[in-house]
């Protein structure tokens, strides 16, 4: 034969804890996976946007290259006209002179209206002849300054024209070139023409007003001022033009017009606005604050349902618990009403005496066992919700006084006594059977956890127009801390349950339940001698006499 404990019968919760636990930490994996992807799709799509702002730098410096060097070239082919015979030779000044002398003849066409002068220079010997504005003698010796490091330092041997920025609170802007020989190689000498830094402005300007810098085709705007902000600043900071509005430098991009156009530097930036048009699907949105409050939400499921399985098995417990008190309190009753009637068939008693005490514990055993069972029953139809009450004006203080006589005979089995205090007359519209109930538990619980031989009063008062029933034991009380609890199913108190004093833990839930379906209210506290003191309140009590029999059960 197999024997089961009662802990066998008890759901086993770690493997379902353990489980949940799990899907908690799946589910957060599971968010975090999803954050890290959104969150690379947005460095993808930003990158993207960065590289859109880099290729319209690419773009606008390309295009001021060519401008720059459509308007300089007219400058520098006039040379062409009047080459000395000798690579390495200064050309003389009227050669110098002819060339202004062309390109004023071209006119506006060839930007003459930006012209300052022209130049040649030797630089080996630092010679230099030059004709047009009078710049002055501190300025010739700057441009023939930085030309001799330029030429020497930064000047690439297929560059064409350079284009170099002298001076700082006040530039001077030249461009240059170096003489080739028959073998197409850069001589010592250079020639060079210093113009107005209006005519860098307007090749600047130039791109940005009449050429799109991104796709129209991507943006569907063909206005660089509706989706960009330019700016394009020299090495020293000085910004020499500026386009579109002030946007944030989210997706920004640089590029630059090289040494070659003096170091002329494009920066870039989106409007964040209309960014997400050149993102195919739109800039991705956080997905944060979905995940996480989808993950809270979960784990706020995983904790309630922790808890209710928590739950589950403290009331498999309480019920256990249950089936077990009850068992033992049906057992004793039983045993003894068997014995008793045993010792009656079989003509054992040896005296009228012993009869009528054989019969008396007989019935005192069959009250409690009555009572116990209706107990249960009280409490199956309170937990199904087909309890129900049939209030009538009733005489409480008769009542009252009818079920501590009733219960005598199981008090003085303990050396128990019991007395009533009643406040004279108290009628009240309850239901004769449930009052009897709520009673008798009460009396039941303060005889069973009270010490042998202590005193209990049954007290009826008129209270506000409330009907105040109060059971006092000289036990050793309720701590306050656990008052609120014994009114709950199943539970008792840690003393008790540790006690060889048996208990269904369900007297003081029917009691609750009896009283609140007469719209009362239940309370505990302390006795005048230190016990408990159980209060329940009836409402719509009266001083007057009753018109209904008092001893009605309580109908199901």
């Amino acid at each position: 034969m197999v024997s089961f404990r009662p802990a066998d019968r008890r759901p086993r919760l770690t493997p379902v804890m353990v489980l949940l636990l799990l899907t908690l930490g799946l589910t957060g994996v599971f968010a975090y996976q999803a954050v890290d992807a959104a969150a690379s799709h947005r460095r993808t799509a930003e990158a993207t946007l960065d590289d859109y702002a880099m290729f319209a730098a690419w773009e606008f410096s390309r295009l001021t290259r060519g401008k720059l060097e459509y308007y300089l070239w007219d400058y520098a082919k006039t040379f062409q006209y009047y080459q000395p015979e000798a690579a390495n030779a200064l050309p003389p000044l009227i050669h110098v002179t002819k060339a202004r002398n062309k390109l004023l003849e071209c006119g506006p066409s060839c930007g003459s209206q930006f012209f300052r002068a022209y130049f040649a220079m030797d630089l080996a010997g630092g010679g230099i002849v030059h004709v047009g504005e009078n710049l002055g003698g501190a300025a010739w010796a700057r441009i023939r300054d930085t030309l001799r490091v330029h030429a020497a330092t930064f000047y690439e041997k297929e560059w064409g024209l350079a284009v170099v920025v002298v001076g700082d609170s006040s530039p001077t802007l030249f461009g240059y070139y170096l003489r080739r020989d028959a073998w197409d190689q850069p001589t010592q000498v250079a020639y060079g023409f210093v113009f107005a830094d209006s005519l860098v402005v307007q090749a600047l300007t130039s791109p940005w007003k009449e050429t799109p810098l991104l796709p129209p085709a991507l943006t569907g705007i063909t206005s660089n001022e509706s989706l960009l902000s330019l700016e394009v600043a020299d090495p020293a900071g000085r910004v020499w033009f500026r386009g579109g509005r002030d946007f944030p430098s989210d997706y920004a991009g640089t590029d630059t017009l090289g040494l070659q156009y003096g170091g002329l530097a494009t920066t870039v930036i989106l409007d964040p606005d209309v960014a997400g048009d050149l993102v195919i699907g739109g800039l991705p949105r956080s997905r944060v604050p979905v995940l996480v409050g989808l993950l809270g939400l979960t784990a706020g499921l995983v904790m309630v349902a922790l808890r209710q399985l928590r739950r589950e098995s403290e009331l498999a417990r309480l019920r256990s618990d249950f089936v077990s008190g009850v068992s033992h309190e049906l057992r004793t009753p039983l045993a003894q009403i068997r014995m008793f009637a045993e010792t009656l068939l079989l003509g054992r008693v040896r005296s009228d005496d012993e009869r009528h005490r054989a019969l008396d514990i007989v019935n005192r055993e069959s009250q409690r066992l009555t009572h116990l069972v209706d107990n249960v029953l009280q409490f199956s139809r309170a937990e199904r919700g087909t309890m129900h009450i049939a209030p009538e004006p009733t005489r409480l203080d008769r009542l009252l006084q009818d079920l501590v006589d009733c219960f005598q005979p199981l008090a003085q089995a303990r050396d128990v006594r019991v007395r009533v205090v009643a406040d004279g007359a108290v009628t009240a519209p309850v239901d004769a059977g449930a009052v009897r109930q709520v009673v008798l538990n009460l009396l039941d619980n303060a005889v069973k956890y009270g010490p042998t031989g202590q005193r209990v009063t049954a007290g009826l008062e008129l209270e506000n127009g409330q009907a105040v029933i109060a059971v006092e034991d000289e036990g050793p009380g309720i701590p306050p801390a656990e008052r609120s609890r014994v009114w709950e199913p199943y539970w008792r108190l840690p003393r008790d349950s540790a006690s060889a004093v048996g208990g269904s833990g369900i007297g003081l839930a029917v009691v609750k339940e009896l009283v609140q379906a007469h719209g009362g209210s239940v309370a505990v506290t302390t006795g005048t001698y230190g016990g408990a003191r159980f209060i329940v309140r009836f409402p719509g009590a009266t001083n007057g006499a009753a018109t209904a029999a008092p001893s009605q059960p309580a109908t199901a």
